[in-house]
């Protein structure tokens, strides 16, 4: 990717953060951390790479969740061509139709089932697990230095056969493995 296009790239995903964030406090209301991770997760689902065609994305949300109302007003939105719907899973059975799947902290002591639930599949594994990405996980929302960032497994995103934009893999805070 050329320099101008990787600009480019950078200043689209920072103008949709920021919208994001723009529309979520237009109401005159304060923008939560919950806010905040809910349109990262969204966010992810436009710079993230599946292979195959799909006409629908499934944003799959683990045991007990605090997102799903905040995510909620994502439902049935238009991301890159493909329908979003919001599901709440529980089981391995539940993620054959998953594209992304977040992982709440408050379930941390299932991280390591689950994973091996997903094991090569191609689901976006997400957490705001601190030492998500490091234990494997694809992508670990942390907040450090005072606001939300993530930090991303490249290994992890090469083993569930998914390319992530490099523009999004330049934004993250870390890097763990090599980008492929």
């Amino acid at each position: 990717m050329s320099g101008h296009r990787l600009r480019r790239f950078a200043s689209q995903f920072l103008l949709t953060i920021g919208l994001v964030l723009a529309a979520l406090g237009s109401h005159g209301e304060v923008t939560t951390e919950s806010e905040l991770k809910a349109a990262f997760l969204v966010n992810f689902l436009k710079y993230v790479e599946w292979p195959g065609n799909r006409t629908n994305l499934n944003l799959c949300l683990f045991g007990r969740d605090s997102l799903g109302p905040y995510l909620a007003t994502y439902e049935g939105r238009q991301i890159g061509g493909r329908e979003l719907h919001i599901r709440k899973v529980s089981s391995p059975e539940q993620l054959s139709e998953c594209q992304e799947l977040f992982i709440p902290d408050t379930e941390e002591a299932r991280i390591p089932a689950v994973m091996r639930w997903v094991d090569r599949q191609a689901i976006l594994t997400i957490s705001d697990t601190e030492t998500f990405a490091r234990d494997g996980g694809a992508i670990a929302l942390i907040r450090a230095e005072g606001r939300l960032q993530f930090d991303v497994n490249a290994d992890a995103l090469h083993r569930a056969g998914l390319r992530g934009h490099p523009q999004m893999l330049r934004l993250a805070r870390q890097i763990i493995g090599a980008p492929r």
